[in-house]
Parts: structure tokens; sequence; C-alpha cells
């Protein structure tokens, strides 16, 4: 089958005029001609130009700094354009959201503010790098206010993200209509991507990389140094160095670390396992307790899976408890403040073990849940601004991000550097001029300006 897509006219169409698209080419330089095309391969190619952007452009965080392009554009705009670093006066979200639209995101706006959100959850966010003021929603599912109400400045550690970016340690490229230039990464100063993890959904992949805690993960940062891979290697001594590369980041990293707490039900090997392939699932639970009073037991739930919302979990516990599905619980109550506290009343008299009681909660509600993992990033091409999308595990991970550190502190060093020496130029002209005051007065006094006084 074919469909017309072309300037070409049919058998039918002289005398009439040739029909253009109304509306902007991708170069954005006035109608595109419709051509004459074979359907099923201009959708082929059409949907893959689609599958690759979202892939590269959209979904996928890089494996250098931990963020998707969204979120490294936000992070981007607050610090170079608005200035709104952790000690900077918080400003209106929709400020933030409308230049990051307009410079370097031409997508929906509340996409780029759902995305800005997120980075202020601290229940979804190991370490939040935006600090939000007003309502940024709940872990109980509330929707956070509307960007006009908000507002937002970068937190302390959002500047590990930055701090060297002003120094020439990463590569530019133009922003989508080519008046200004952004970052293709930012320069990271800790394995970011390993901290707060990232989800995402692109076309025939996705992600799913859990938090981690920070300590832990800089520890194994810097055992792994002395295993970076050298300019030559085998094969068999490449195979054998990610192994102990492997063995060294689990002495350090015990497994995720949510930031709603939570208890991984996995064996250390099964853990290995996960880490090695950077793929795999295991089941996570709510942490719980026993608080005895004189006449009443309770079971206290106090954290909840990741990515489960609270409010919601209360509801199946009580819509158990109303069809007397578990008679040994009396009533739930939600007495949580800023840290989860889910009381849970057990009746005395049926003498029933909280560890039975759990047990069944944990197969028909979701303080117990499966979680997927799948370690799938961007991994930088040689001399391309995007990276290709790679599964990697928790070695390879660390490795990429020391090596892409290895080369900002070269970069960075090499413009302190090339700045000192310039600074020294300049203070051995001031010498020379001491050294002849004199004669130097007197040219500028003949000189007709500063550019004359300069060439004498």
């Amino acid at each position: 089958m074919t469909v017309r897509t072309s300037d070409e006219e049919g058998p039918s169409s002289r005398g009439r005029r040739k029909a253009t698209r109304t509306h902007d080419d991708d170069e954005g330089g006035g109608p595109m001609p419709i051509t004459l095309g074979d359907l099923a391969e201009e959708a082929r190619r059409k949907y893959l130009n689609y599958a690759l952007s979202v892939i590269t452009s959209r979904a996928l965080p890089d494996v250098r700094d931990g963020l998707k392009p969204v979120q490294r554009r936000i992070i981007y705009t607050m610090f170079a354009d608005l200035g709104l670093t952790h000690e900077a006066r918080h400003r209106k979200s929709a400020k933030v959201v409308g230049d990051v639209i307009g410079k370097y995101h031409p997508h929906g706006d509340t996409a780029v503010y759902e995305a800005m959100v997120r980075l202020a959850q601290d229940w979804v966010m190991r370490a939040p790098l935006v600090d939000g003021m007003g309502n940024f929603g709940s872990i109980d599912g509330d929707s956070p206010a509307a960007y006009r109400y908000t507002e937002a400045r970068l937190t302390k550690v959002a500047s590990e993200l930055l701090t060297e970016l002003t120094r020439e340690t990463v590569d530019f490229r133009p922003t989508y209509d080519g008046t200004g230039k952004e970052p293709i990464t930012l320069p990271a100063r800790f394995p970011h991507l390993l901290v707060n993890g990232s989800t995402g959904i692109a076309v025939g992949m996705a992600t799913n990389v859990p938090p981690h805690n920070l300590g832990e993960v800089v520890r194994a940062a810097i055992a792994l140094i002395p295993l970076l891979p050298p300019a030559r290697e085998d094969e068999a001594a490449a195979e054998k160095r990610r192994k102990e590369a492997l063995k060294v980041a689990l002495k350090a990293i015990k497994g995720p670390d949510f930031p709603t707490g939570g208890r991984l039900v996995a064996t250390r090997k099964e853990l290995a396992e996960l880490y090695e392939e950077g793929k795999g699932s295991c089941k996570l639970q709510g942490e719980w307790k026993v608080r005895e009073e004189d006449k009443s037991t309770f079971i206290v739930i106090t954290s909840v899976p990741y990515g489960i919302e609270k409010s919601a979990l209360v509801e199946e516990i009580g819509d158990i408890i109303a069809a007397k599905k578990l008679p040994q619980l009396v009533g739930v109550q939600d007495l949580s403040t800023r840290d989860v506290c889910i009381e849970l009343e057990v009746s005395r008299k049926s003498g029933a073990e909280p560890e039975l009681i759990m047990a069944y909660l944990f197969k028909h509600t979701r303080l117990q849940v499966t979680v997927k993992y799948d370690f799938t990033c961007l991994v930088p091409i040689a001399g391309a601004d995007v990276g290709r999308p790679d599964r990697l595990g928790l070695a390879a991970i660390l490795e990429q991000f020391l090596l892409y550190r290895q080369e900002t502190v070269r970069r960075r060093f090499e413009y302190d550097l090339r700045k000192l020496r310039e600074r020294i130029h300049i203070l051995e002209g001031f010498e020379k001029i001491f050294d002849a005051l004199d004669e130097a007065i007197k040219i500028i006094r003949r000189s007709d300006g500063r550019a004359d006084a300069g060439r004498s």
C-alpha cells in the first residue's frame, strides 16, 4: 500500500494545485511537501525515530549523572539561569517550569512540573535534589498544589552535581531551537544513579533502579578505583576483574536503601545475582513491632513498601477487618505524623500470635510487594552526545561513573591550570611595568586611548 507523501502529482492531479502540509517541518523552515511512499515503510521509520527519541531523550537515565533529560534540564535551569542554589531564596515553581519549557525542554508543563515535584519528595528520593516550599504531595497519595502556589530551590545535595559545571568539566550541545546551549551531563561527584535510583518506561525496554545508601555507594566506588580496567586487557583477565569488582562492591553495599524503609526479603546470594545481572526481583515488606499496654495489644506498622501509598494500605486493612476476614484484629488507626505509624489493635480474647496476623496481611495486602528491578541506562558512546541503552550490573555502573569522574577531574585540573597560567602571564606583565614604571606612564600619556596604549 502506498500513501501520497510527496510533491509528485498523480495521473488525475493535472490542473489542480499541488497539496502541501500547512504545519512547519522539523527544521522549522516552512511547509513540508507531501511525498509518495510505502505506508508500512514510512510507519516503520517514523516509529523507529519515535522509539529512539523516547529511549535517548525521555525515559532512561544516563549512567554518568543518573539523570533523565528533563531532570537534568530542571536542575540546570534552577542553577545556571535562576541561581536557585540551596542558599538562595525560594522562587515560584511556575517560573522554573516556564524557563525549562521555553529554553530546553519543549514538552508539556504538566510533565515538567511532575518531574520537579518528584525531585522534592523525600519519600521518593533517597537524597532529594529540590527543596520545595508548599504542598508537594504526600506519601498518602495527595496531589501537589499547582505550580503557581509552590516555590522551590535546589538542595545542598544537588550542589554536588553542579559545583564543577563552571570549570569546563563537561561538554555542551545546542538547545532544541539552537538559541542556547545545555550540558550533555552534569559533573556529578557521587554515583547519583545508585543513590536516588530511577524508574522509566521507554519503547521496548524499561528501567527500575532502586535507591541505595549514599555512604555505602561512595565507599564502594572508592574501593573499586584500583579495579578500573587497564588500557589493554584480554577477555579472561577482564572477566576475572569484573567478578572481583562485584565482590568488592557487595562488601560495601548491603542492598537497596529505601527512603520509606522496609525490609527486603532476599538472601545475599539472590542479591548478588540481581546485582551481577542488573535484573531480577525480590519481595519488599513493611516493618512492624508489637506494643503492649495494660489492656490492649497493638501491632505498629512503622514503614510501608517503597512506592505504596500509605492511605491505600490502611484502607485495604480496614476492609479486611470490616469483612471479618481477620477476626483477631479489632481496628486500625493511622497515627502517622512525619514518620509512618499505623496501629492495629489485636483482640486479646483471640490469643492470636502477631506473626500469624502479619503473615496474613503480607499475603493479602500491599504490605508486601514483589519488586522487579532492571538496571537499564544510557551508556556513553565516544564522540556522540547521546548514549546507547544497556543493562549494567552494580560493578559496571560504578565503573562507568569512575571513568566519567576521572574525565571530569582531569578537565577540571586542565581548566584550573589554564586559568593559573593566564593569571601568571598578567602578573608577569605587571612586574615588567613596575620595573619600568616611568616609561610605562610616558607611553600611556602619549597614547590616544586604551587601544593605542596597548599597542605601544
